[in-house]
């Protein structure tokens, strides 16, 4: 039997994960939204280094209203709503200021 090669992965000091499950935004926001996150977090300068935030889409939360829903690990956030505007204040003052966006929050772990 073979060996497995273990993974690699780089260093985050966060991680965001966006549901972009059918039943969380119907007309395909979430996914548009995740695919801005490239370009955001360039811009933001949150792609490398030490404040890097890694980026993950999943199919369901199990929360399934006022979607596009992202989750920021390992804070334990959990934001709704997540419209473009939006997007632009969590990766403003949450990722890079370090404070969540409180009104835009529905659980925190």
């Amino acid at each position: 039997m073979s060996e497995l090669e273990k993974p690699k992965m780089m260093n985050y000091k966060r991680h965001l994960l966006v549901c972009v499950g059918p039943r969380c935004s119907e007309e395909g926001e979430s996914q548009a939204l995740f695919d801005s996150l490239g370009d955001k977090f360039k811009e933001a300068g949150i792609d490398g280094g030490e404040s890097r935030v890694k980026r993950t889409r999943t199919t369901c939360f199990a929360t399934c209203k006022s979607g596009p829903i992202l989750c920021v690990q390992p804070d334990g956030i959990w934001y709704y709503n997540v419209t473009p505007a939006n997007l632009d204040r969590i990766i403003a003052e949450h990722l890079v200021g370090g404070q969540p966006v409180e009104e835009l929050i529905y659980h925190r772990a």
